[in-house]
């Protein structure tokens, strides 16, 4: 289900942005905290019609890049609390946001006039490294990339060229001239039986997660005589592109956590030393 406009709020229409006559005590009071009880009951309701649990995604992206900040590591939502956390702290979602034609010839605004939330089914039963990531560039499927690169599954490794087989034998036959662009992105899905599901198209461009490969290696590569190269992760290394900022482990003296708690205990101590504390 897809919401339009679900989380744009102009404070200008609003009656609290005008200054009221009061003491000057009043007057200082924080403004409250913004709320959108309508869309909080939308995304309520459209969850437990999706079986409780979702992931998010808003236009083209999918807040992937922000999984570090989520308690279960993965973009599996319950809440709009649990969405708003992994949608602020993505930066694929800034570029759509604010930077999604930059890369357009012929681009005549900056962002979309319309956003959309869209939410999806959360299946727990899918295996996340049978998820495939495909690069086509001049209509001709260049690179495929394992999805998830932050764990060593030996299955996939065994497999890589079953796989391989398989994916391009559903590019030639459900993707390729089916699809306008002639360089783009899509994501597939491997199932046990060896079937292929196309889960998403994205755009050819440095805002689309290269994963395993790296885009000067995708633009560099020629369309002609090398074949499709796929690459897996082949050993217990791994690869984190968007684990935890060392900032936001950081908690010495002076770091920016010590001093959000800091801050946080003043605010507390300021509340509860408030006259009007238990009124």
């Amino acid at each position: 289900m897809s919401f339009q406009n679900p989380l744009i709020h102009n404070p200008l229409d609003e009656e609290d942005f005008q200054v009221s006559e009061g003491s000057g005590d009043e007057a200082e009071q924080p403004p409250p905290p913004p709320s959108f009880p309508d869309l909080e009951l939308k995304i309520k309701k459209s969850i437990e019609t999706l079986g409780g649990a979702i992931f998010p995604k808003l236009n083209w992206s999918a807040p992937k890049d922000s999984t570090w900040i989520s308690p279960t590591g993965n973009l599996r939502c319950s809440s709009l609390s649990e969405i708003a956390l992994l949608l602020r702290a993505s930066d694929s979602l800034v570029h759509d946001l604010c930077h999604a034609y930059d890369s357009c010839s012929d681009k005549s605004l900056p962002r979309p006039p319309t956003f959309f939330l869209a939410l999806r089914k959360w299946y727990q039963s899918l295996r996340p490294e049978m998820e495939f990531r495909c690069f086509v560039r001049c209509q001709i499927l260049v690179d495929i990339s394992q999805r998830e690169v932050t764990g060593f599954y030996p299955a996939v490794l065994e497999e890589k060229d079953d796989i391989k087989a398989l994916i391009e034998e559903f590019f030639v036959d459900n993707v390729r001239l089916q699809f306008e662009s002639e360089n783009y992105t899509f994501d597939v899905y491997v199932t046990n039986d060896g079937r292929v599901k196309l889960l998403d198209f994205n755009p050819w461009g440095a805002f689309t997660l290269p994963l395993l490969l790296s885009w000067d290696e995708l633009e560099g590569n020629s369309v002609v005589g090398d074949g499709v190269e796929f690459r897996v992760l082949e050993s217990q290394c791994t690869v984190r592109q968007t684990a935890v900022p060392f900032d936001y482990l950081d908690t010495s003296p002076g770091s920016g956590w010590d001093q959000f708690l800091r801050n946080a205990d003043e605010e507390l101590q300021r509340q509860t030393s408030s006259p009007d504390t238990g009124a």
